[in-house]
């Protein structure tokens, strides 16, 4: 009986990784949290301990929001993998029911509330491939330290992408296969080493979905946007907006060329917003007007010019491009 429920679990259920510490078993916050507290609903019918601090409605009333987020997660498909797809699917399931115990629920979980799921109304994710789009990624969950800055990325795609597979070179391959035996056999050292000849060669070994997978680093630079760099007033918080947006998702990745440092220059969607956007609407990057000339991003940055929000709390903020060819000019 206990293999049958593990096995419902992971089949219904599919939690994924946050991390921070809440929920009923003291696991992390976000989807995982929510998916592991569904499954001990499940099996117990008991609400997570703490949850009440959080909302206004009695213990039974918390059954019942329960019993309906289960079965909608169950029949979900995809099951959410990520803290705005379980926003959506929580308030979507708690339709009618006080607000108050919604936004509680949610932010019991520390997933995204109502408002901040539709404060920046955004450009869904283009059906069809745009004009002058080279190739498009789908990438694997974006790594914490894969933010450089509020307008750069590193990512990395399964090489059994079609756009990936066609081109691993024969001695990562041969580096894998042996990799693989090596950890077989407990050689750790060994595997270590063949990994860093993996990780020279522009690839890594990626743990997704219970798998390890090998993938192709890409260097992505936000087209048509430039962010204030690090050393910059809102550097820091142009970085941490980027990082919240992407961190832990998989992102979609249209490439329309190449930059001179190796970066493909690319716009980015992540769960159907246009990243672009998201930052120049928060006044945290400006319009690159001398590379793109698209005029939404320029009618996107005058909004947040208007507002006064972001970098533009300033009278005269100083362009990133202008302070880069200063700080050269002082070598």
């Amino acid at each position: 009986m206990g293999n049958a429920i593990r096995l419902l679990y992971r089949k219904c259920l599919n939690p994924t990784t946050d991390d921070k510490p809440h929920g009923v078993f003291g696991s992390t916050a976000g989807v995982s949290a929510l998916s592991r507290d569904l499954f001990h609903f499940e099996t117990t019918s008991q609400v997570p301990e703490g949850l009440g601090s959080y909302v206004v409605s009695s213990k039974k009333a918390q059954a019942n929001w329960y019993g309906k987020i289960l079965e909608a997660w169950k029949q979900s498909k995809p099951r959410p993998q990520t803290a705005d797809e379980a926003a959506r699917l929580v308030i979507t399931t708690l339709k009618g029911h006080k607000k108050a115990d919604v936004e509680g629920l949610l932010s019991f979980y520390r997933l995204p509330s109502s408002h901040e799921l539709d404060e920046v109304p955004t450009n869904q994710s283009p059906v069809s491939i745009p004009e002058g789009v080279k190739f498009e990624l789908n990438t694997l969950p974006v790594d914490q330290k894969s933010v450089a800055d509020g307008d750069t990325v590193t990512v990395y795609v399964s090489s059994k992408d079609p756009i990936v597979s066609s081109s691993v070179p024969k001695e990562v391959s041969l580096a894998v296969v042996k990799r693989a035996k090596a950890r077989q056999k407990k050689n750790y050292t060994e595997a270590d080493a063949l990994h860093k000849k993996i990780v020279a060669s522009g690839y890594r070994m990626i743990n997704f979905q219970d798998e390890e997978v090998l993938a192709k680093k890409f260097r992505i630079r936000l087209r048509g946007i430039d962010s204030p760099e690090s050393k910059m007033p809102f550097g820091k918080e142009a970085h941490d907006e980027l990082l919240k947006m992407v961190e832990g998702k998989i992102l979609k990745v249209l490439v329309y060329t190449e930059d001179r440092y190796g970066r493909c220059v690319g716009d980015i969607y992540c769960n159907g917003k246009f990243v672009q956007e998201v930052m120049l609407k928060k006044g945290l990057a400006w319009h690159y007007v001398a590379y793109d000339k698209r005029a939404e991003l320029s009618k996107w940055e005058n909004e947040a010019r208007h507002k006064r929000i972001g970098l533009w709390s300033s009278s005269n903020p100083e362009k990133p491009w202008e302070w880069r060819k200063n700080k050269r000019g002082g070598n």
